[in-house]
C-alpha cells in the first residue's frame, strides 16, 4: 500500500525570459514549465517524487530536519519553516 500524505509548502515563482520557474526554499526544489500553470505542475511533481523517495529511503526524519522541518509530536505530521517575509533588498558592492 503506498503511503499518502499531505504537505503545504512555500513556492515562490519567477518569469525567466519565456519560462515561469517555480521554487519551494522549503525543499530547496525547483521546477519550470512555459506557463505558470505549468510550472505549478511541474513544482508538485518534483516535491511528490522527492517525498516518495525520502520515504522509500527511510530518510524522512534526517532529510526535513535538516532543511529546518519540525515534526510535531502528537500528529507525527511535519511543518515546513515558517515563510516570513519576501521582499528586494538593496546592497551596495
Amino acid at each position: 500500500m503506498k503511503t499518502r500524505m499531505q504537505i503545504n509548502v512555500p513556492v515562490s515563482y519567477f518569469k525567466e525570459d519565456k519560462s515561469f520557474v517555480a521554487y519551494t526554499p522549503a525543499l530547496d526544489l525547483s521546477s519550470a514549465g512555459k506557463t505558470l500553470k505549468e510550472a505549478e505542475k511541474n513544482i508538485a511533481e518534483a516535491v511528490s517524487i522527492f517525498m516518495e523517495e525520502i520515504l522509500k529511503n527511510g530518510t524522512i526524519d534526517e532529510v526535513l530536519s535538516s532543511l529546518g522541518w519540525k515534526k510535531i509530536s502528537k500528529t507525527k505530521e511535519w511543518m515546513p519553516p515558517i515563510f516570513v517575509s519576501h521582499g528586494l533588498l538593496p546592497i551596495t558592492v
